[in-house]
């Protein structure tokens, strides 16, 4: 009943404002007619005045008072008329104000609404809020509110204020949640895009330190490391940037939903992306078996001028192990090992042997037959 009471009273709010300029118009029209009549009967009183005081003569005084005469008969025969096409010309108008909307509205309610269903109360919704997230959220706090140290209930609701924009509160319940949970990857990284979200994108310093500590538990985690090289290219680091975007695009796999974004910041700080996972545009093994089938001259041009251009790549950006490892096997198929030699040093130089891509080299050379110093074993 109250809705309707709601309803009822918001339609006399609407159709009041949509008549006040017709009535009002209305009542200007009545007395301007009312005006311009008394200016006429004024001017036939200062009329008498002025023969009566010999400013005219009975001849002027005749003929203006038959001129003003005329016209203030003229105007009182018009005005009943005038009157009655006004009022009907406002009825018509005041009636389409009052008529539509409160026809359109239970055209629209009868059409969309479900007039059939009860009025549920607050306490009602929130016992039963099926899929209303407001509702949901306001549960959700009620909850938190009586038990504040339950870290469960923070950790659901610190993505849900996210994702509705509320910064803040999810910045707090994110802090809650690791405070009363501990720290885990997909907290951390919550919080670190939380707080980029309230720096305008920005990664700051604290930012950086919360996906560092979330690379310390899950050090294959792209979506951290895409931030952290994401801080280098706004702080300027282009070619540290570059690097850490080719080594994660390196490490994705080919069809990664966060690989086309990734390609782009490696192109925006003067690398090429990757066309995959491995390669970043090096010659592949498949390359090189496809070339069995053309002549000995298409094939030699074709796969020389791979290889080259990949160890033109590789002087430019040496920190691209896979691009070494590739480089290597491609000097021995085309059977020139003392480029292959000269590749696996320089690929040595800049990973070591005491390290675990050192030592891959290594193992790749010889099982080619190559060795670092440019003799075949």
């Amino acid at each position: 009943m109250m809705f309707w009471i709601l309803v009822a009273a918001m339609t006399a709010a609407v159709a009041a404002l949509l008549l006040y300029p017709l009535l009002r118009g209305a009542t200007a029209a009545d007395d301007d007619r009312a005006g311009e009549a008394a200016v006429y009967r004024d001017q036939l009183r200062e009329l008498d005045r002025d023969l009566a005081g010999g400013l005219i003569s009975a001849d002027e005084a005749d003929y203006a008072r038959a001129e003003i005469g005329r016209r203030l008969i003229a105007v009182s025969a018009a005005e009943p008329k005038a009157v009655t096409k006004l009022a009907r010309h406002h009825r018509l108008s005041e009636a389409f104000v009052l008529l539509l909307p409160p026809v359109l509205g239970l055209c629209l309610y009868i059409a969309m609404g479900r007039p059939e269903l009860p009025s549920r109360p607050l306490a009602a919704r929130l016992e039963n809020p099926g899929n209303d997230m407001a509702v949901l959220i306001v549960k959700a706090e009620r909850h938190l509110a009586a038990n504040p140290e339950d870290g469960k209930g923070w950790d659901v609701l610190a993505p849900i204020y996210y994702n509705a924009l509320r910064i803040a509160d999810a910045e707090k319940a994110y802090r809650n949640a690791i405070r009363l949970l501990g720290p885990s990857p997909i907290r951390l990284d919550g919080l670190a895009e939380t707080l980029m979200a309230s720096a305008n994108g920005v990664v700051t310093e604290e930012t950086r330190k919360v996906l560092e500590q979330s690379l310390t538990l899950e050090p294959q985690n792209p979506r951290a490391k895409f931030y952290v090289a994401l801080s280098m290219e706004q702080a300027g680091q282009a070619a540290e940037a570059k690097a850490a975007f080719e080594a994660l695009a390196k490490e994705s796999p080919a069809d990664a939903p966060w690989l086309p974004l990734v390609n782009e910041h490696i192109a925006k700080n003067g690398g090429a992306p990757a066309a995959d996972g491995t390669a970043l545009g090096n010659p592949t093994e498949e390359d090189l078996a496809a070339a069995q089938d053309m002549s000995t001259g298409d094939q030699q041009q074709m796969i020389r001028g791979m290889v080259e251009s990949l160890d033109h790549k590789l002087a430019a950006d040496p920190n691209n192990f896979e691009g070494w490892m590739r480089l290597v096997r491609s000097y021995a198929v085309l059977n020139d090992k003392d480029r292959a030699a000269s590749a696996l040093k320089r690929g040595l130089a800049v990973f070591p042997a005491d390290g675990e891509e050192g030592r891959q080299l290594i193992a790749l050379g010889r099982e080619l037959g190559v060795a670092a110093e440019g003799e075949t074993e």
